[in-house]
């Protein structure tokens, strides 16, 4: 019996019935068998050990190929988890006291989830990792097999372990029972779908165990508290010794503890968790950024408009979000035996704005703007920071024009977009676009199915035919049509979701919202949702983390820090002040009595872009001297010329500045 199976270069291979995918490879050569570390079957990542089904497109792994880092991270998973059975059984206790969870492959590494007879520390790490380089260095191989269900439920019953019970009884009737076993009977097996390396010794060195945090059984707050130890893995020391530079940058820039040092906002349980006060240093960043977003829709053609923080239950209704977002809002108050809700979102407003009044085809596109204070009731457990908050300004626009108008609408956003990717520095992003899925219909989704393909489609064309990089993803649009989420990356490489672009075909039609076509028909305007900064808190939490806090010159809070060499040096430190505030600059004095190279120190802490000294020399000659972030220190320059210098590079929001002539 045979089967057959395509290669990459379609070529058709003739291989023995049920074979594996070291078969495939042994058939295609013994170099290729030997360098061999797994596979890709019809698309998806599989192993050696696993049978290729007859007809299937087959791809060999080797180390030249990105995938096979997978492969060795999920092994990596049961490497770990056998390295803290064993140390377990070495500090006494049987071995079935160690409840093995999940151990499932994470972005950069692999985590496993345990119940263990007793709590882990960063401090048992380093012998774990050492145990699991011993494991490593065993090359013991790898082999899979399938078990009955009843047997399968019948093993981990007999060892009291709940937690693959648990999984085994929630598997389909038709999925295989898989098992991964490592080393013999003797040695490690668990309960997994797969795919694997063949052998641990296939393993690269370069990994690392990095933390242990404790973790809900499958999320549930109401189940048990779990361990779980985290780790990464990579195919070279240089990627490994970049990614743990990274962290560490991470850990250095974390905004929240910068917002906290320099003076940003502040997170208060009395005012209530996700609900930021933004300090006096933060709001000039927030007005600063609200300036930049003015200016540029002014620009395009946008109008701004201003909506309540609350309305009536019925507004919501009849937008859809009750039905479909209720769970992400505020709860009801009543008054008067009516219902209102704080605002979750604009657009039901700007809804309402636009049907103010009939409109004609001549008046479209017809863009409304506002940043408007919303309210959503994210999951205690999600908050993070300004990252992910319970009250919010955001940067929100509602375009209504005609189909015909739609392409043109939809590349200005994207071209805005960009537009703020190069002002601050942001070099990698992509256009994901998220699409509806069929299966939540009516639930997840407004019940238009050919709605749904339609708009999708318009807008894959829009992006393909104007060469648009941008990827897929299935099941993440919103309730009403299909959006284009923008992930970016910090220059540290961390990933945010920070604009979107969103086509509304249901809601329109929900408002009754109508305009007069040429030929004195009422026709219904699309609708895009645009939001090309998200809001004030994600954009400032990712930009406190993209420049580490020391901010470009035109975004700085403080962006003259004043120090006088003596007290007698005050009234000239004032006169400089001034000079600056003339052109609205924002400059601060340091009276205190404390020392100039204290004085100094602490804006350095602030991150202050420029620090003036002024003592006789200065006040004699009508001259500054100063340190700056952004450009060599100056001595002796006259006070208009560096008033001058920096109006102009405030005026530019440069990123970088030319030294002053």
């Amino acid at each position: 019996m045979v089967m057959h199976v395509t290669l990459p270069d379609d070529t058709e291979l003739t291989v023995p019935a049920h074979a594996t995918g070291r078969d495939v490879a042994e058939t295609i050569g013994p170099g290729l068998a030997k360098a061999a570390l797994g596979t890709v079957v019809n698309g998806a990542l599989s192993d050696l050990m696993s049978e290729v089904p007859d007809g299937a497109h087959v791809r060999i792994l080797t180390k030249r190929d990105d995938e096979w880092i997978d492969l060795a991270r999920h092994t990596l998973a049961h490497v770990m988890a056998q390295a803290v059975r064993e140390m377990l059984v070495e500090e006494g206790y049987p071995p079935e006291a160690a409840k093995l969870a999940i151990g499932p492959v994470i972005e950069h590494g692999f985590y496993y989830d345990m119940d263990l007879p007793r709590p882990l520390s960063a401090d048992d790490l380093p012998a774990l990792e050492e145990r699991m380089r011993a494991i490593v260095k065993a090359d013991l191989g790898l082999r899979t097999y399938v078990l009955p269900r009843e047997e399968a439920l019948a093993r981990y019953e007999a060892a009291g372990d709940p937690y693959k019970t648990e999984l085994i009884r929630d598997l389909p009737d038709d999925e295989p029972i898989r098992f991964y076993e490592q080393g013999g009977e003797a040695g490690f097996t668990d309960l997994c779908r797969g795919p694997h390396v063949p052998s641990t010794g296939a393993i690269p060195p370069h990994f690392k165990l990095t933390s242990v945090a404790g973790a809900y059984w499958r999320g549930d707050e109401s189940r048990p508290m779990l361990q779980r130890v985290y780790g990464v893995a990579f195919a070279t020391a240089d990627a490994l010794e970049h990614h743990l530079w990274q962290v560490e940058e991470a850990r250095k820039r974390d905004h929240r503890r910068l917002g906290q040092d320099l003076e940003l906002f502040r997170l208060d349980e009395e005012v209530g968790p996700g609900l930021p006060l933004w300090l006096p240093r933060g709001a000039v960043m927030v007005e600063e950024i609200e300036a930049l977003a003015k200016e540029m829709e002014r620009k395009g053609g946008y109008r701004r408009v201003r909506s309540p923080h609350l309305s009536k239950e019925d507004l919501f209704l009849k937008s859809g979000h009750l039905p479909y977002y209720e769970d992400a809002m505020y709860p009801a108050m009543e008054l008067d035996d009516v219902r209102y809700f704080v605002k979750p979102m604009n657009c039901p407003f700007h809804h309402k704005i636009y049907d103010a009044r009939p409109r004609s085809y001549r008046e479209l596109p017809l863009r409304l703007a506002e940043y408007g204070t919303c309210y959503r009731y994210e999951d205690s457990g999600a908050l993070m920071g300004l990252m992910r908050v319970r009250s919010m300004q955001m940067n929100d626009a509602h375009v209504y024009c005609t189909e015909a108008q739609f392409e043109e609408e939809f590349l200005a956003v994207i071209d805005l977009y960009k537009a703020y990717f190069e002002l601050f520095g942001i070099e990698t992003y992509e256009m994901r676009l998220s699409k509806h899925a069929e299966a939540g219909l009516g639930k997840k989704y407004v019940d238009e199915p050919e709605l749904w393909l339609r708009t999708e489609a318009m807008v894959r064309k829009v992006l393909t035919e104007h060469d648009v990089p941008f990827v897929e993803a299935e099941d993440e649009a919103a309730f009403y049509g299909p959006k284009i989420d923008v992930q970016i990356t910090s220059a540290i490489g961390r990933e945010f979701t920070l604009a979107t672009n969103q086509v509304d075909f249901a809601q329109p039609a929900r408002f009754g919202l109508t305009y007069a076509a040429e030929d004195g028909t009422l026709k219904q305007p699309l609708c895009l949702h645009r939001a090309p900064l998200s809001t004030h808190e994600r954009l400032i939490g990712f930009l406190i983390e993209h420049y580490a806090g020391d901010f470009p010159l035109w975004l700085a809070p403080e962006q003259v820090r004043i120090v006088p060499i003596a007290d007698r040096h005050l009234g000239y430190a004032d006169d400089v002040r001034a000079a600056l505030e003339a052109v609205d600059l924002r400059a601060e004095v340091d009276a205190r009595s404390e020392r100039m190279n204290a004085k100094i120190r602490d804006a350095e802490l602030l991150k202050v872009p420029y620090v003036v000294v002024v003592g006789d020399a200065e006040e004699a000659a009508g001259e500054v001297s100063f340190r700056s972030r952004r450009e060599p220190d100056g001595k002796g320059v006259a006070l208009d010329a560096f008033v001058e210098h920096l109006r102009e590079a405030r005026d530019a929001r440069a990123s970088e500045i030319a030294p002053i002539a």
